[in-house]
């Protein structure tokens, strides 16, 4: 299949190429291929043009192609590289998207081929992160993905100085030198980035700690990219954080403390959204992001109940969680968007519209319950004129109920199991 594109005055122009490939081919470099599950070829070039113009690229020439057999040079075959680089010349395109991962010679050979630079579905994933990290914990986490992905691509960055070796005995020509200078550099930069990184992770987990010794749980939204999360959490803490209807728009994690209707506080973190084949690059830098999502108390997987993909795309988000090690996180389904569908909501899940706010009330009352299921209900008895402990439980765990029985208070507190044996020993110490 092969399309133009609508046209964005002033950006750089470019193609795409969708590639389908047999189940299971890595190519050069030990990069491993996760398949998309569940897309048709339209729908896989479809989300890589929306990628392509995330970053400001103006896609005009995209093409959907299923290789029958695999050119280990340039992974596609000699008639694609000839439609595409007739293309580029052509239509004056600078910059080639090829939708998989390539390995540092496919990268390099394609270029020479297409006379245009060639960026793999990693390495544009990784320029869109970079576009869109904001904080400094969020930039210094890209910028160790974007140096990593680099270590094995530095080679391709020189080739054109090794036709000029000269000498003799071990030294190499000025391609070579030219290498190792940049490999240093590289090696270096990518040092001082990963130590800046630690101390900002120890920061954070300290942070973590602090809200785990207080027993304030934790809420985090996870989905797929797009799927309308920081939406919704605007809708919920009703701050001002960045909305867009863009891929990745949310690359820092947000936190924000939010009181439920049941009176429990929480702290809610809005996360990177999830995408098919997420570079190994960023699962490894963004490790500190992800740790919240492995240590919340409760995920919301936000579902885009609007998009025709949805079942694929829950199945990639899946896939992330495992590979991070949430995968038996205990989690509520949410189905965003429900204001532009008429279909019902699946039956283990909850239907909301972030943009009206239809049916957000209804999903905290369903998170304070799902977070209070496993604590214990019990009845206290608190002299009247113990304010500090009666502030204790309100702070601690939801009370039910409340009486006045002269000068006592008889109350039903239901607790976390940690604070029923820390009111016990309070108790017993007294």
């Amino acid at each position: 299949m092969q399309a133009l594109i609508d046209r964005t005055p002033g950006a750089p122009k470019g193609a795409v190429v969708g590639v389908e490939m047999p189940r299971g081919y890595a190519p050069e470099g030990g990069f491993a291929l996760g398949p998309r599950a569940g897309r048709t070829a339209d729908e896989k070039l479809a989300e890589a043009v929306n990628l392509a113009q995330a970053l400001d690229i103006d896609v005009v020439y995209s093409e959907a192609v299923h290789l029958s057999k695999i050119i280990p040079a340039t992974l596609l075959g000699g008639g694609v590289v000839e439609r595409v680089a007739a293309a580029v010349a052509e239509q004056g395109i600078e910059v080639v998207v090829v939708d998989v991962l390539l390995s540092p010679r496919q990268q390099r050979e394609l270029e020479l081929a297409l006379k245009a630079k060639v960026l793999d579905r990693t390495g544009m994933i990784l320029d869109i992160f970079a576009k869109r990290a904001r904080t400094r914990a969020g930039k210094l986490q890209v910028e160790v993905a974007q140096l990593t992905y680099q270590q094995s691509r530095l080679v391709r960055l020189w080739s054109h100085l090794e036709r000029q070796r000269g000498g003799t005995g071990k030294a190499g020509g000025p391609g070579e030198r030219q290498i190792e200078l940049d490999k240093r550099m590289l090696n270096a930069r990518l040092a001082k980035v990963k130590g800046e990184l630690r101390e900002v992770e120890q920061g954070r987990g300290l942070q973590r700690m602090a809200r785990q010794k207080n027993n304030v749980p934790t809420v985090a939204l996870v989905g797929y990219t797009n799927a309308g999360k920081s939406t919704l959490f605007n809708r919920l803490v009703s701050e001002g954080t960045l909305v867009d209807d863009a891929l990745f728009a949310t690359l820092d994690p947000l936190m924000r403390k939010l009181n439920l209707p049941n009176g429990l506080d929480v702290v809610l973190v809005d996360t990177v959204g999830f995408i098919a084949d997420l570079p190994h690059e960023l699962v490894e830098a963004f490790k500190a992001t992800l740790e919240e999502v492995v240590m919340a108390d409760l995920l919301l997987h936000v579902h885009d109940l609007s998009n025709p993909e949805m079942l694929a795309q829950a199945h990639d988000v899946e896939t992330v969680l495992a590979q991070i090690g949430a995968a038996e996180k205990r989690r509520i389904e949410v189905f965003n968007k429900i204001d532009k569908v008429t279909m019902p909501v699946p039956g283990d899940g909850y239907g909301v519209s972030a943009v009206t706010g239809k049916g957000v009330v209804e999903l905290l009352d369903v998170v304070g319950d799902r977070l209070q299921e496993d604590w214990e209900t019990m009845e206290v008895q608190v002299p009247a004129g113990e304010g500090k402990k009666l502030a204790w439980l309100y702070a601690h765990g939801e009370v039910v109920t409340k009486a006045l029985d002269g000068e006592m208070w008889s109350l039903a507190v239901k607790l976390r199991a940690g604070d029923v044996a820390l009111w016990k020993k309070m108790e017993g110490a007294q």
